[in-house]
């Protein structure tokens, strides 16, 4: 087990007080450190995933830190205000000493202590330890979706959606999904690598390059991921996602739009797969939309169960 800031005596009641603060930048040795406490959290937001955290590790600079059993992570503010945020602490202890911990440290460091990305329903929690603004972050709610609609894509509401599918499998009838791993994973470098950059936002070119860096080190991450073939074994998309809980929360999807149905396909298939893999699985979490109109309409078109809501919450 790699080495990580924690308290080494015995647990403390949760009256006591926690030994200081002390982070670490987010690196490949905090994986399974990291995991562990993301897993017994459960969340359904994707800011509770490895792939949330190492996918914008350098974006948002986190660091981390465990103290008492604790999961601790900080970010820093990429608007250029260079502000510290906050996550909300994980762990099995009493909040309002998690909180008094991240109080006790923003005071020494003289900074501001701002929680981010807190979901609606640890709101009501944390709001009385001290809050005096909660501001909604709209751009950033994320889809969650009902696990057996993505993968059988049944009634009218799926109608043009089951027929995207249809078409790409009458024009590829030697469609395969493999799971990603060994050759299927080098042919999705490959053809990520081919992929047409474009013109995007400084955020878009940190998420392609950071998508290919999951690809580069995937074998680190406990992740689930299929490439999708068309005629002749050419990969026409690939997704990358986890499972935490009861919810699959989809990283990546890369298709070549070119190809009829392949986005399409690719997710229909892969959910069907992960819910016969995984029959307790109930929801799919696709993420936010970052604001982007395209992406929104792309992702409202699969019919939400609902929208996970997020806020930033001062102290």
């Amino acid at each position: 087990m790699p080495s990580y800031s924690r308290c080494l005596s015995s647990i403390p009641s949760p009256s006591s007080s926690y030994c200081p603060l002390r982070f670490r930048p987010v690196d490949a040795d905090a994986i399974p450190v990291i995991n562990r406490f993301l897993q017994l959290y459960k969340s359904r937001s994707c800011d509770f995933s490895l792939g949330g955290i190492y996918m914008w590790a350098d974006y948002f600079g986190y660091e981390y830190c465990v103290a008492r059993d604790t999961l601790f992570i900080k970010g820093i503010s990429a608007d250029g205000s260079r502000n510290p945020f906050f996550a909300l602490p994980v762990g099995p202890h009493n909040l309002a000493d998690s909180v008094n911990a991240i109080k006790a440290y923003c005071r020494k460091k003289g900074i501001g202590i701002l929680f981010s990305a807190i979901t609606e329903e640890v709101l009501e929690k944390i709001s009385p330890l001290g809050a005096t603004e909660v501001t909604e972050l709209a751009d950033w709610a994320d889809y969650i979706y009902r696990a057996e609609d993505l993968a059988t894509l049944s009634g009218k509401a799926y109608n043009k959606k089951r027929n995207h599918v249809n078409r790409f499998m009458t024009d590829n009838p030697e469609w395969v999904l493999e799971p990603l791993k060994g050759k299927a994973l080098d042919d999705a470098r490959e053809f990520f690598a081919g992929m047409d950059s474009g013109s995007y936002s400084l955020m878009a070119e940190y998420e392609r390059k950071q998508c290919a860096n999951i690809l580069r080190h995937y074998s680190l991450y406990p992740f689930e991921g299929a490439v999708l073939r068309g005629n002749g074994g050419k990969v026409v998309a690939f997704t990358v996602a986890e499972i935490i809980g009861d919810t699959l929360i989809v990283h990546i999807e890369k298709m070549n739009h070119d190809v009829s149905g392949a986005g399409e396909s690719i997710n229909k298939l892969f959910a069907a797969e992960m819910l016969m893999r995984y029959p307790d699985l109930k929801y799919i979490n696709r993420e936010d939309d970052a604001g982007d109109p395209g992406l929104r309409k792309a992702k409202q078109s699969y019919h939400p169960a609902t929208m996970l809501r997020k806020f930033n919450v001062t102290f």
